[in-house]
């Protein structure tokens, strides 16, 4: 994400600076579902379950085996990478208009895990096929283009989650009536921008081989200690909105930001906790899809509760169904037909490869489709706000996010401050 200097962020689980406009005046905070659940899927429900187990001083977080995890992340994780595909490939118009991320960016990593396997089975040094059939390949056999990739994969994963997180704050904030100065959203920023490191630096020190680790210990060690500084940051951020409004930030916003830490620390004590963070992650993002396709269902036509709960339904199904051949069928399908084109040690690597696809397409069409810039999205996203502004304040101009950036007026003819929309990127 570039910016320079961007007004408040207000959006989903990624957006990008756009042009301002006015929060609307509410008597109650507005919400993407509820305020309770909202709570939990935003972050609630994991501080409730990781909490516990960082306190209990266990060094195991997973608790659950491999087969189950498969499941659990077809049934949650899966369905947040297929929702977004279902906002960016819904109609031709909308492919057409995301040209980069509906076909570009997935024809670009096509034509990458093409070489990667082509590597893989014609490029590296004598043995390596063997060692990798046997599962006993080292160092001196790991493929670079498939390392690059999950590389980049682990990059982005990190602005990914530290931008949607930036997202929700500076969205339920919204929602709440609320917005983000220039120097609270700068000091908050630069907090997570800490975290954002530490994730990387996480990555190299965990999941590579020794000789990586070494070498980064020191870094991952001084960014470590780092994370005081970006809780502190962050705090003086929230404590000055705070001062400012006369009011505590929106509870959605702050724990929006403290599960981060959470999920981090959850990260640090077991590095394949990672598995629930992508659950939680996918928790806290699939609110937001979810609302946009209720919103757009029940514009598209008059439709009642009963119409309105058996499309839902129906959407739903289509996200399991199709993250489970995803998740359960497509790989063992690529592996088989890799491994008969190129040899067993490619088709070994095709879940892996698949994975990553997935991941970074994600990233790059997240990116793209939550630009709170765009009028459509915010009529998507918070049509259900407006219309309950419309109907339970006649007169308190509010406006809702769609309006210009001039602020609108209270019912006591008091100008609003424009908020408008910088972003996170998932993060």
């Amino acid at each position: 994400m570039t910016s320079s200097s961007p007004p408040p962020p207000v959006a989903g689980p990624a957006t990008s600076v756009g042009a301002s406009f006015t929060a609307p005046a509410r008597a109650k905070p507005g919400s993407i579902f509820s305020p309770a659940i909202d709570l939990l899927l935003v972050g609630g429900l994991s501080l409730i379950v990781f909490v516990p187990l960082l306190l209990s001083g266990r060094s195991d977080l997973v608790l659950i085996g491999a087969g189950a995890q498969a499941w659990v992340g077809t049934a949650i994780n899966m369905p947040h990478f297929m929702a977004s595909y279902r906002l960016v490939y819904r109609d031709r118009e909308t492919i057409m208009k995301h040209k980069w991320a509906s076909i570009y960016v997935p024809l670009i990593l096509i034509a990458y895990i093409a070489f990667a396997v082509m590597e893989i089975q014609y490029f590296l040094p004598q043995g390596c096929t063997e060692a990798i059939q046997a599962n006993v390949a080292g160092a001196a056999c790991r493929p670079l283009l498939m390392t690059l990739l999950i590389a980049i994969a682990s990059g982005y994963l990190a602005w990914h989650y530290t931008g949607q997180v930036w997202g929700m704050m500076a969205s339920y904030a919204y929602l709440a009536g609320a917005k983000f100065e220039k120097s609270e959203r700068l000091l908050i920023r630069t907090g997570l921008r800490i975290l954002l490191a530490w994730h990387v630096c996480w990555f190299v020190y965990t999941q590579l081989d020794k000789p990586f680790r070494g070498a980064v210990r020191p870094v991952y060690i001084v960014v470590s200690a780092g994370i005081g500084l970006a809780f502190l940051l962050g705090a003086v951020g929230l404590y000055r909105m705070w001062r400012r409004t006369g009011m505590l930030p929106p509870a959605r916003t702050l724990v929006a930001w403290i599960a981060l830490f959470v999920w981090y620390a959850m990260m640090a004590r077991d590095p394949r906790a990672l598995f629930w963070i992508q659950i939680a992650h996918a928790l806290q993002y699939l609110a937001f899809p979810v609302r946009v396709e209720i919103n757009r269902t029940l514009s598209a036509r008059a439709r009642g509760a009963t119409r309105l709960a058996r499309h839902m339904a129906l959407y739903g199904l289509a996200l399991l169904v199709v993250s489970v051949v995803v998740s359960q069928i497509v790989p063992g399908t690529a592996m088989s037909i890799i491994g008969n084109v190129f040899g067993e040690a490619p088709g070994k690597s095709a879940p892996i490869l698949l994975l990553m696809f997935i991941n970074i397409h994600h990233y790059f069409t997240d990116g793209v489709i939550w630009k709170i810039s765009n009028p459509e999205v915010r009529k998507d996203l918070f049509a259900h706000v407006v219309s309950a502004d419309k109907t339970g304040s006649a007169g308190a101009g509010a406006g809702g996010p769609g309006k210009g950036s001039k602020g609108g007026k209270t019912a006591g003819g008091k100008r609003n401050a424009p908020v408008s929309g910088a972003a996170a990127r998932r993060v």
